[in-house]
């Protein structure tokens, strides 16, 4: 069997994604010489040329583009092995994630008063962040809200918010008991630039009940710009109401009647029976329970 140093598979997969010996040395701290006879080391071992060197860079070779996705997976693997290897160390450690508008502090505090040996942590997230955080271990757990992607986590719903329509104050919606799709069904809303379109069409109500396309307001590349196009008058957005987030002086939110809620979902990497994780869950159900509706 091949004995890889890892290390080695670490330096190819950097000059694979840079195709320059002398960029990936810089990205990787060494000398370019040093990375050269490092790759050659790893092609003797592999008993196959990965790279050839051309007046432009570098290329792949049909060996090196087999062994790239392979050393990748290799890769993530090892940082799996060691992070679920430190976890198990570790397991008076967690850290709580969150995304904005929510808060995790009752759950926080009840899961310190039951376990005060721990460290807890709580870590702010994107709002497209928690999947990626799960799986990446940067988080134990995350209160976000759906939807998101699901796929090797456990998922359980904590309470549902309704949504809202969020206008300028001098817009004709302002100061509405509450709308209908019918009353914003010729305003533009922003597109996010790489949005999940699951994400994307359940926050533009897409399609509509009528069939209806949604006029397309602004691009923006990220969500926190969202309430700058509305403030300028470009688009409208459906939101959570309430947020937990104070609007600006120059919007207001309108309750949106006649569609299902917004909900607030826990989420754990599948599988996981950590104590604080299992505890985490339990008090998150009994504390997290939503704004008091009065």
């Amino acid at each position: 069997m091949a004995d890889l140093d890892l290390r080695l598979v670490r330096y190819f997969t950097a000059v694979a994604e840079h195709r320059h010996f002398g960029r990936a040395a810089e990205a990787l701290h060494i000398t370019q010489p040093s990375l050269s006879r490092q790759i050659a080391s790893l092609e003797q071992q592999m008993g196959a040329r990965l790279l050839d060197r051309t007046p432009r860079g570098t290329r792949l070779t049909d060996a090196g583009e087999v062994f790239l996705p392979r050393a990748k997976a290799l890769l993530r693997s090892t940082e799996q092995a060691v992070a679920e290897t430190r976890a198990a160390a570790e397991p008076s450690r967690i850290t709580i994630g969150f995304t904005s508008g929510l808060f995790v502090t009752a759950a926080v505090r009840e899961l310190r008063r039951r376990h005060p040996d721990a460290e807890v942590r709580s870590r702010h997230l994107r709002w497209d962040e928690g999947h990626a955080a799960l799986l990446d271990r940067r988080v134990d757990a995350v209160v976000t809200r759906l939807p998101f992607a699901t796929d090797q986590l456990e998922v359980s719903v904590l309470y549902d918010e309704p949504r809202a329509v969020v206008v300028p104050v001098d817009h004709r919606l302002a100061g509405k008991e509450s709308v209908t799709l019918d009353d914003i069904a010729d305003e533009p809303m922003p597109r996010i630039i790489g949005a999940d379109p699951t994400w994307a069409a359940f926050w533009r109500i897409e399609p509509r009940p009528d069939g209806r396309p949604v006029p397309d307001g602004p691009e923006i590349l990220d969500l926190e710009d969202k309430f700058e196009v509305v403030a300028a008058g470009e688009a409208l957005v459906i939101t959570a109401y309430p947020t937990g987030v104070r609007l600006r002086p120059d919007l207001t939110a309108v309750p949106l009647y006649g569609v299902e809620p917004s909900q607030v979902a826990l989420a754990t990497r599948a599988g996981d029976r950590g104590r604080l994780v299992t505890a985490f869950r339990k008090c998150a159900r009994s504390h997290l329970k939503g704004p008091d509706p009065r």
